[in-house]
């Protein structure tokens, strides 16, 4: 089979408000989906996601939500959408490898961090805000989150809270290193623990606004460099957790996962919910403060990068800032 020219391939639906400001040169930030169908309970899940958007709009950036609905890649979601993926039971949870699936057979789909940035990408955004990463998994190495191989090949901007706390941070950090894709500390020399404000463990380099963030960004891109630039954003200190508390509750859920035989793509939704009922719910308000935050840096950096001319974006015809 002759392969599809990379000008050939297909754009997702993009909604008339994300078009508008693509077209314009305004700035556009891709969240997404599966904190929507399968992070919360109906209905904090809608609440969430209308208030990301919100924060998003707030700082004058269009917010860009991800998914696929009867097989159609979608990027920017009406408030209907974004109620269907909170509260239908058949909303699968979408990978790189479930995408072809999910096209072909029509279904409704709710996108990782990988399948956000590839669809969010192909739509000409180049800003992702999420909560956490995935990586590799505690005590396999060989578990590896296909969230890595999309930020090693994919050029965007990710603002998270580093890597879900559940995973090993030193492996994660590593295989990172090894791929290519850099690691900027928002405000801090150390990567965040996602509950917890540090790891103990160094980034690649710390930067103090959204336009450092997008001034590496641009000098990677220019430079044919196409791997994402990770911006780590530590959770707001008034509501972190302490460090020893989440490694306990993590230490407690990994055992309660081992011992209900819970694995592959059901163990860290199992192991997330493990967490929060052992902290009270205390890591779940961790959770919904990060990602505002979160979505607030990613405007600013999504702002950053489209007050640039555009010869000094680092970007290709036909891509947005």
């Amino acid at each position: 089979m002759t392969p599809i020219a990379a000008t050939a391939l297909p754009r997702p639906q993009i909604s008339p408000e994300v078009a508008a400001a693509l077209a314009a040169g305004r700035p556009v930030l891709a969240l997404e989906s599966t904190v929507i169908a399968h992070g919360l309970p109906y209905p904090a899940n809608l609440e969430t996601a209308l208030t990301l958007e919100a924060t998003a709009r707030a700082a004058g950036v269009t917010p860009a939500t991800v998914a696929v609905l009867d097989g159609m890649p979608r990027v920017g979601l009406n408030e209907d959408d974004l109620r269907l993926l909170a509260t239908s039971q058949s909303v699968r949870k979408l990978s790189r490898r479930d995408l072809g699936i999910a096209l072909a057979r029509r279904l409704h789909g709710a996108t990782t961090v990988a399948t956000t940035m590839i669809l969010a990408a192909r739509a000409g955004v180049r800003v992702f805000a999420t909560g956490g990463i995935g990586g590799v998994h505690r005590g396999d190495a060989r578990d590896i989150s296909a969230d890595l191989p999309e930020l090693a090949r994919t050029p965007m901007v990710v603002v998270c809270a580093g890597a879900k706390a559940i995973l090993d941070l030193p492996a994660t950090l590593e295989w990172l290193e090894t791929h290519g894709a850099p690691v900027l500390g928002y405000g801090t020399d150390e990567f965040p623990a996602f509950y917890a404000v540090s790891s103990g463990l160094p980034v690649d380099a710390r930067v103090d606004s959204a336009a450092e963030a997008a001034a590496i960004a641009r000098a990677q891109w220019e430079w044919g460099l196409e791997s994402a630039v990770l911006v780590a954003v530590p959770p707001p200190a008034d509501v972190a957790l302490p460090s020893a508390q989440v490694e306990a509750a993590i230490a407690a859920a990994l055992g309660a996962a081992a011992a209900a035989g819970v694995r592959g793509r059901e163990l860290t939704p199992f192991l997330l919910r493990e967490v929060s009922r052992l902290t009270a719910g205390a890591s779940l308000e961790t959770n919904l403060a990060l990602l505002r935050r979160n979505v607030a840096v990613g405007a600013e950096i999504a702002r950053a990068l489209c007050a640039m001319p555009p010869a000094e974006r680092g970007l290709q015809g036909g891509t947005s800032c």
